[in-house]
C-alpha cells in the first residue's frame, strides 16, 4: 500500500528459525522501499521434521501450539525435551503495546482544501491466551493491518470532510474519542484492545498553512493585547479601588476626628455651661445675700429714720407749740396795738372815704372816658407780671384751685 513516501505502519506475521529468537524478532522493525515500517506482531517458528531434542519456550509472548494441526492452547514457558514433529508452535503473539501510525494524505475538507493528517494509535493483543488464540485464528496480522488502515483512513477522511480548513486543528480531541470507541467495537471480538488514538499532526498547503499561522499568531497577539489591556484595566481598577478606599479611610478618619472634636467641644461647652451656672448660682446667692443685707439695712435705716423723724417731729411740734404760743402772745399784743391803731386809721379812713366818695361822684361823671385807659393800664401790668414769671429760671408750678385763681386774676375774662 503506497502512502506517497510517508511512514505508514504495517502489521506483519514473520517466520523465524527458532522460538528463542522471538524477542529479537519482535524488536526488529524494518522499513520498506515504499516508506512503510513493518511491525511484527505474530511469529511462526520452523517446525521439526521428525523431532527436536530440546525446545526452549520463551516467557515473553503468547505461545500457541498445535498437535496434529489442532489448537492445544498456550504452551507454558520452559524447556521441552524430545519435542515430536506432530507437535509444533503455531503462533507466537507479542504481549507488548504496539504504536501504529496511519497517516492520511490529500483529505478534502468541506471547502475543498487538501490536508494531510497523521494519526497514531496504540493497541495490545490479549489480555489472556484465549484472546490471543482468537486473534490468531480469526483475524491475523495481515487482515488486522488492512482493517486498521481502512478504518483509520475512512474515519479521518469522513471527519476532515465535515469541517472547513480553519477548524481542522480543532478536531484532535473529539476525533480521538470517537475513533477509539469505533475501533474497539470492531476489534475487541478478535482479542485486540485499542488503548489510545490521537492525531499527531495536521498539515495544510504551505501558503494556506503560512496564512493560518499568521492569522493564529495575529489572534494570539490580539489575545495577548486583550489580556494586557484587561490587566491594565484591572490594575487601573485596583488602583482606583485603592485610591477610593484610601479616600474613604481618610474621610472616615477625618469624620472620627471631627466627631471626637465635636464631642470634646460638647464636653467643654457643658463644662463651661456648668461653670457658668455655678458662677451664676454663686452670683445669685451673693446678690440675694447682698439684697437681703441691703433690705435689712434699709429696714434698719428706715426704723432709725422713723425714730429720728418722730423725735424731730416731736421736737418740732414742741418748738412749734412754743413758737405758736409766743406768736399768739405777740399777736394778741399786736392785735391790741393794731386795734387801737385801726380805730385811729378807721377814723382817718372814714374821712378819706368821704373824700373818695366825693371824688368818685366826681369821677362817675367821667367814668366812661377813663374806662379804656384803665383797661389798657391793667393789661399792661398783667403782661409785665407774665414776663416776670416767664423770665424766672427757677420755675414753680402751682396747681389746683390756687393756680386757677391766679390764672383768672392774671388773665381776666373779657
Amino acid at each position: 500500500m503506497n502512502f506517497q513516501g510517508t511512514n505508514h505502519s504495517k502489521l506483519v506475521q514473520r517466520r523465524i528459525f527458532s522460538p528463542t529468537f522471538a524477542d529479537k524478532e519482535f524488536a526488529n522493525i524494518t522499513t520498506n522501499d515504499d516508506g512503510s515500517s513493518e511491525i511484527p506482531i505474530v511469529l511462526v517458528p520452523r517446525s521439526p521434521l521428525f523431532l527436536s531434542v530440546a525446545l526452549n519456550v520463551p516467557s515473553g509472548p503468547f505461545v500457541l501450539w498445535q498437535k496434529w494441526h489442532r489448537n492445544m492452547g498456550q504452551l507454558s514457558p520452559g524447556v521441552r525435551w524430545v519435542w515430536p514433529g506432530w507437535c509444533r508452535i503455531s503462533h507466537m503473539i507479542t504481549r507488548a503495546t504496539i504504536t501504529y501510525n496511519a497517516p492520511a494524505r490529500n483529505c478534502p475538507t468541506a471547502d475543498n482544501v487538501m490536508v494531510h493528517v497523521d494519526l497514531s494509535l496504540t493497541f495490545r493483543i490479549g489480555p489472556d491466551a484465549d484472546a490471543a488464540a482468537n486473534f490468531a485464528y480469526k483475524l491475523g496480522a495481515h487482515r488486522f493491518d488492512e482493517l486498521l488502515a481502512a478504518e483509520t483512513e475512512e474515519s479521518i477522511r469522513g471527519l476532515v470532510y465535515s469541517v472547513t480548513h480553519d477548524r481542522v486543528n480543532d478536531l484532535r480531541e473529539e476525533f480521538a474519542f470517537g475513533m477509539l470507541s469505533t475501533l474497539n467495537s470492531k476489534v475487541n471480538m478478535y482479542g485486540v484492545q485499542i488503548m489510545n488514538v490521537k492525531i499527531t499532526d495536521v498539515k495544510l498547503p504551505p501558503d494556506l498553512q503560512d496564512r493560518l499561522e499568521k492569522t493564529t499568531a495575529f489572534k494570539t497577539k490580539m489575545s495577548e493585547q486583550e489580556k494586557i489591556h484587561e490587566n491594565r484595566v484591572r490594575v487601573l481598577e485596583d488602583e482606583a479601588t485603592r485610591s477610593i478606599e484610601t479616600i474613604r479611610k481618610s474621610n472616615a478618619r477625618k469624620i472620627q476626628e471631627i466627631s471626637a472634636d465635636r464631642k470634646r467641644y460638647e464636653i467643654e461647652r457643658r463644662e463651661m455651661e456648668e461653670t457658668a451656672r455655678g458662677k451664676a448660682r454663686v452670683e445669685e446667692i451673693k446678690a440675694m445675700t447682698e439684697a437681703d443685707v441691703a433690705l435689712k439695712k434699709s429696714l434698719g435705716c428706715e426704723t432709725v429714720e422713723k425714730v429720728k423723724a418722730r423725735q424731730e417731729a416731736e421736737a418740732l411740734l414742741k418748738k412749734t407749740h412754743i413758737l405758736c404760743q409766743t406768736i399768739k402772745i405777740e399777736a394778741e399784743q399786736k392785735v391790741a396795738v393794731d386795734t387801737k391803731q385801726s380805730e385811729a386809721e378807721l377814723a382817718v379812713a372814714e374821712s378819706r372815704a368821704a373824700a373818695m366818695i366825693a371824688r368818685a361822684e366826681a369821677e362817675s361823671d367821667g367814668a366812661e372816658a377813663l374806662k379804656e385807659k384803665r383797661r389798657y393800664e391793667l393789661e399792661w401790668e398783667r403782661l409785665k407780671v407774665l414776663e416776670t414769671i416767664a423770665g424766672n429760671k427757677s420755675k414753680k408750678f402751682i396747681t389746683g384751685k390756687t393756680g386757677d385763681a391766679i390764672l383768672k386774676e392774671l388773665i381776666p375774662e373779657m
